[in-house]
């Protein structure tokens, strides 16, 4: 009976420190319940620095220096005057994914004949992504089917100023062909 009161005392030391640790760790895990969770926005619980600053309480002056306007003349922005506007004027997407499930959906329309819808997808992958040359080319046969053929030769050269050698270079060239025996037989036959 002695050895069997031993081991259970020896048994009921080891393993006791086990359960404390894992009740101390589950009742650390979560805040008591009468204790709010803390703000970053009471002072009291962080306070700051002196090198720190805060929107509210110390606030950055950005307004330009008193001989700006003198330093710089034509800085100013497009707002302030209205004849003058600056390099930027509006910003716009840059999605190249985008760009090119528009042009792609712009083929599918040409190949519908669809010819102003396509015109529109190419536009519209032009403005998410600017100097897409298979949205120039593709907007080229667009405009060059719709009679367009100012903007179509506009398009069509800055797809050879972009890529002169490129895959579609050879078409490019058959458009441009087309585009002047086009403006030369108007110009002979005054009907047209």
């Amino acid at each position: 009976m002695g050895s069997m009161f031993r081991l259970s005392c020896i048994l009921i030391l080891c393993l006791a420190p086990l359960t404390w640790a894992q009740q101390d760790s589950s009742q650390n895990s979560r805040p008591p319940k009468s204790q709010a969770p803390p703000r970053s926005d009471d002072a009291t619980d962080y306070p700051r620095s002196s090198e720190e600053s805060s929107s509210r309480s110390n606030r950055v002056d950005i307004s330009p220096p008193k001989d700006d306007a003198k330093s710089h003349p034509y800085s100013s922005s497009p707002g302030e005057d209205e004849e003058e506007v600056g390099d930027v004027q509006e910003f716009h997407p840059w999605d190249p994914h985008k760009a090119a499930k528009d042009v792609e959906i712009g083929d599918f329309y040409f190949k519908r004949k669809n010819y102003r819808a396509a015109e529109d997808r190419y536009r519209e992958a032009l403005l998410y992504k600017p100097n897409d040359v298979f949205a120039m080319y593709g907007l080229g046969r667009s405009l060059e089917m719709l009679g367009a053929y100012d903007e179509a030769r506009a398009n069509y050269e800055g797809y050879l100023k972009i890529l002169p050698d490129g895959p579609l270079a050879p078409e490019v060239h058959k458009g441009l062909d087309r585009i002047k025996k086009q403006e030369q037989a108007k110009s002979t036959d005054p009907d047209k």
